[in-house]
């Protein structure tokens, strides 16, 4: 059995998943305690670019069917992207390669002066919390490709 999801479901779904991810990330930062590092915080992009594409699509719905069509293909490489960034993510957490120097010395892509007294060094190759042996960037891994997988099948569809 396959499932096909016309493309204003997908879309509706894509956008539901995408902020549902984001506000666990942002709660796990928050109430967790979690402090994302500089990898984290790029994974997110995709993320803050899918989700307004996908509620501006479902407001283009009746106008143009084409473009709701071009739009989820365009989501779906977007989470691609992201699925890509995630999985150079979890390698590095798994020691498989090493990271980039801003992991290691624990700078933040914020651009404001690091506050060194109380510098809490956030590294990209320790992963401070696991699921059924995935990290969040192993989970954001996943998350990416189901959302790229259903905005891919929207795409493949013909509204009636």
């Amino acid at each position: 059995m396959q499932l096909r999801l016309e493309p204003l479901p997908s879309l509706f779904i894509v956008a539901l998943i995408a902020a549902a991810t984001i506000a666990a990330a942002w709660a796990f930062q928050v109430f967790g305690g979690y402090a994302p590092c500089p990898l984290c915080l790029q994974q997110r992009w995709p993320y803050y670019a899918a989700i307004p594409l996908a509620l501006v699509l479902l407001g283009w719905r009746s106008r143009s069917p084409h473009a709701v069509r071009a739009g989820l293909l365009l989501v779906a490489l977007i989470m691609l992207a992201g699925a890509g960034l995630a999985l150079y993510h979890a390698g590095i957490e798994w020691q498989w390669w090493p990271g980039p120097q801003a992991c290691a010395a624990g700078s933040a892509l914020s651009g404001a002066l690091p506050d060194l007294a109380n510098a809490r060094v956030i590294r990209c190759d320790e992963a401070p919390w696991r699921f059924m042996g995935l990290s969040f960037a192993g989970w954001n891994g996943a998350i990416s490709l189901l959302i790229a997988a259903i905005a891919l099948n929207g795409a493949r569809q013909r509204s009636p």
